[in-house]
């Protein structure tokens, strides 16, 4: 999964500048009897090159095919307008990250956000293959664009990785760990503290709520948090 932000604790060596990838992130969430939330979470398996221990939700990199797989439905107009602030975002860029998102969300979780396809569907590519079978394509309609970071520099591996959320009830599917995450379970974000979590994944944790709530959560106005580094500094920006 790849967070914006690497841990504090987590040491690394200098490195070559490394090149920064387009990536997106699910998070599924649910909420209690009692009215909070609960989202989906896993741990990175400790031999990952990544991020390895930390507990994030489910993403990964964007891929060429995600661009070529035509989805269920469209993306929602209110992600549409938040993503289409960022530069280099339009539309079709949109719509494929989305579909990373939901992809990787598969892959990692065995949960699928399908809906059956309108005619004929041939994968774009293997990676596809099984998210599609039985005549099923991705189906964006209810995620919501909320956040994006950059990893920073000096990790082994760098992604500009945008955020996205949606209910659990958009899903199907057992979960089930994969070969990138273990331990997959529904956490409250209250329940995390002893977690090793990506400093990202924190922020995103303590403002999921304000983000879900009836006025934000409909609102294609309302700046989506950009977290980055610059000159050695963190930066905050809005888009």
């Amino acid at each position: 999964m790849p967070d914006g932000d690497g841990a504090a604790a987590q040491t690394v060596r200098p490195t070559a500048a490394q090149p920064i990838r387009d990536a997106a992130t699910l998070i599924l969430y649910r909420r209690r009897s009692g009215g909070g939330l609960e989202v989906l979470m896993g741990e990175r398996h400790g031999a990952s090159a990544f991020m390895p221990n930390r507990f994030v939700f489910p993403g990964g990199r964007l891929d060429p095919a995600d661009y070529r797989m035509r989805p269920a439905q469209p993306l929602s107009p209110i992600s549409l307008a938040r993503l289409g602030r960022s530069r280099k975002t339009g539309p079709r860029k949109a719509t494929a990250l989305a579909l990373a998102a939901i992809r990787e969300t598969f892959e990692e979780s065995g949960l699928r956000l399908a809906a059956p396809a309108h005619g004929a569907i041939t994968p774009p590519s293997p990676a596809w293959t099984d998210f599609c079978a039985g005549s099923h394509a991705p189906d964006p309609g209810a995620l919501l664009y909320i956040c994006r970071a950059i990893t920073p520099p000096g990790r082994p591996r760098r992604f500009d990785a945008r955020f996205f959320a949606a209910p659990a009830e958009a899903a199907s599917g057992t979960v089930r760990p994969s070969a990138e995450l273990d331990k997959l379970d529904w956490i409250a974000p209250e329940d995390t503290g002893g977690l090793l979590l990506p400093g990202i994944t924190q922020y995103v944790l303590a403002h999921l709520a304000a983000w879900l709530e009836p006025g934000a959560l409909d609102d294609p106005a309302r700046q989506v948090p950009f977290h980055f580094m610059r000159h050695g500094r963190r930066q905050l920006a809005w888009e």
